[in-house]
């Protein structure tokens, strides 16, 4: 066997193998899946304070929580959660594209009392 025929197909081998190292190792260092918006609601009469009233679009995960001294819920996206006692909390999970969405309690009165807003999705 030629020794310099071995030495081109060696170095032709460990070509292949820093060549598929380069595509793979970048596929492995950024992780495929994406992280939830979480947002901070408090209700109290007759408001909602956010934690922030803007998000990147997708999932947006409101967790709410009941400071007041009635019963409410919070409704956005088409889903709300349920009726909250006073110092109960729960959260509502929506998936939101770019634009801007209306959120509210839907007890009878609250909503036209304050109890709405506007959060904007980029």
């Amino acid at each position: 066997m030629n020794p310099s025929l071995s030495a081109t197909r060696l170095g032709a081998g460990i070509a292949v193998v820093f060549a598929a190292l380069a595509v793979a190792v970048p596929a492995l260092a950024t992780p495929a899946r994406t992280t939830a918006a979480a947002v901070k609601v408090t209700a109290s009469e007759f408001k909602f304070v956010l934690s922030t009233k803007t998000a990147t679009h997708g999932t947006v995960v409101f967790t709410v929580v009941n400071k007041g001294k009635l019963a409410h819920d919070f409704k956005i996206g088409g889903k709300k959660t349920a009726m909250l006692a006073p110092g109960k909390s729960g959260k509502v999970t929506v998936t939101l594209k770019a634009g801007k969405f209306p959120y509210l309690c839907t007890v009878p009165g609250h909503a036209a009392a304050g109890m709405k807003g506007t959060f904007v999705v980029k």
